[in-house]
């Protein structure tokens, strides 16, 4: 009897019609498929929670941690779900071909194993409905962080995450200027970093991430939305402190009175620096390379709405430019990743007392230091200060050194820490590798004011954008 019994509980299972769409599951389940997605999804829906309770207690704040909780355990989670349909899904079509002789499945909760299955799927949908609500909104947070911002994509980010973390804007999330407020630029953000991500992964990405960027915001939607140009008004005075390798004792001090500009509250009319951002008048302008370095026509639409139409006569160019409407970040292309200048970083030093300007050579020496092309940051860390104390011994002689050698191992320092701030032989990013708008130091490379106001740029009347220093700036009173 026995026997017989065993043999029918075979036949069942191999193809008869009698087990259930409960038994199939159940037996599902039981199989390689099925225990490993029930496994992985009991393990990670376990530590999900686990782990979401040691961020609300605060027991952990490990920002690599919240990626495993917020990003990994509940994707983890998805994909064991995801295999117990599947095992079902391929054991019915093994060994249940024929099993399922109604095309609808029935509940009938007259039998008290529906309904416990039934309440027991409700109670476990609610929990992980909740669970998932809450997994989803602490990720979206977490993806809107300035340190999955900057961090996660170490290699990548590390230079303009450092650069902005001792910027003026450090106190504002890197979210609030490269997407702002609203759904539209969140899921474009959000699509352009799967391209991003794929790009890390396959190493494929640029070597130093090019600049500008190319779908950034309009800085209507964001900067302006704490920088309002209405109230931007008169005057501010700024002092350019230099030295020279002839005199790194005695410095050369220039100060100008910026005409910061913005609306005249005598006249009600904008002037100034930021007449460019007025909401009275539209500045539209073609660039002809993927740094705007080159610029091609250039349009002005005034308050009474004629346009004047600027164009570089005998100009040739091979393809049209891309038209862009001019807003804050065509002049401050660098508000928030700023990174220093060579030379003004070493007159800052010597200015802070920093560095030792009684040391003979030691201004030109840290040019060279600094200049010097390391393999790696850590072969930096490991010779920049030794090749000073070197250098200097070549200029002043073994002895000097060996007197002066504290003053120069702390020169050596702070030569060191600018170096690190600003220079990732990985990423290719050196002295001068972002330069900056605002202003005209760096003309012969095509940047800054004289972009536009060459006095090349004219309309058919003869009319052209002046290079005049006094619409900008001038001697302070």
């Amino acid at each position: 009897m026995s026997e017989k019994n065993s043999k029918q509980q075979v036949s069942t299972e191999e193809g008869g019609s009698s087990i259930g769409w409960q038994e199939q599951i159940g037996l599902s389940v039981k199989t390689p498929i099925g225990l490993l997605g029930f496994g992985i999804t009991t393990m990670c829906f376990t530590l999900t929670i686990l782990g979401l309770l040691g961020h609300v207690t605060g027991l952990i704040e490990n920002h690599y941690a919240a990626i495993v909780t917020f990003l990994i355990f509940p994707s983890g989670m998805v994909f064991g779900l995801i295999l117990i349909p599947v095992a079902w899904y391929l054991r019915r079509k093994k060994w249940f071909k024929n099993s399922l002789t109604s095309k609808n499945v029935i509940l009938d909760f007259g039998k008290s194993t529906h309904r416990r299955g039934v309440i027991l799927f409700l109670v476990l949908s609610i929990i992980n409905l909740a669970v998932f609500s809450f997994v989803i909104y602490e990720a979206y947070h977490f993806t809107e962080s300035d340190y999955f911002c900057g961090a996660v994509c170490h290699t990548v980010m590390d230079p303009e995450y450092t650069a902005y973390q001792r910027s003026p804007h450090a106190k504002v999330g890197c979210v609030s200027c490269h997407i702002g407020s609203g759904a539209e630029w969140y899921v474009k953000a959000k699509l352009s970093g799967l391209r991003q991500v794929k790009a890390v992964f396959d190493g494929k990405f640029s070597r130093p991430i090019p600049a500008p960027v190319e779908h950034l915001r309009p800085a209507q939607d964001t900067c302006e939305q704490c920088h309002w140009p209405e109230k931007f008004h008169g005057k501010k005075v700024k002092k350019f402190v230099s030295y020279s390798n002839e005199d790194q004792e005695n410095p050369e001090i220039k100060e100008i009175a910026l005409h910061i500009g913005g609306r005249n509250p005598l006249t009600d009319r904008f002037e100034g620096i930021h007449w460019h951002v007025s909401k009275d008048v539209k500045v539209e302008y073609e660039s002809l390379n993927e740094t705007r370095t080159k610029i091609g026509r250039i349009k002005v639409t005034k308050p009474s709405g004629v346009t004047e139409e600027y164009v570089v006569d005998g100009e040739e160019k091979s393809e049209p430019g891309t038209w862009r409407t001019m807003d804050c970040i065509d002049c401050h292309n660098r508000p928030t990743h700023v990174y220093d200048d060579l030379e003004e970083k070493i007159d800052f030093g010597l200015h802070s007392k920093k560095l030792d300007a009684k040391i003979p050579g030691l201004r030109e020496d840290s040019i060279v230091v600094l200049r010097k092309e390391y393999g790696s940051r850590e072969e930096a860390e490991e010779q920049l200060v030794e090749t000073l104390l070197a250098l200097q011994a070549q200029r002043n002689g073994d002895d000097f050194v060996a007197e002066n050698e504290q003053a120069l191992i702390s020169s050596g320092k702070y030569l060191l820490d600018a170096y690190l701030a600003n220079v990732w032989p990985a990423m290719n990013v050196t002295w001068g590798t972002y330069k900056g708008h605002n202003g005209h130091k760096n003309e012969e490379s095509g940047y800054g004011c004289f972009r536009c106001h060459d006095e090349e740029h004219t309309t058919a009347y003869g009319k052209t954008i002046s290079q005049s220093c006094d619409l900008c700036h001038d001697e302070p009173e």
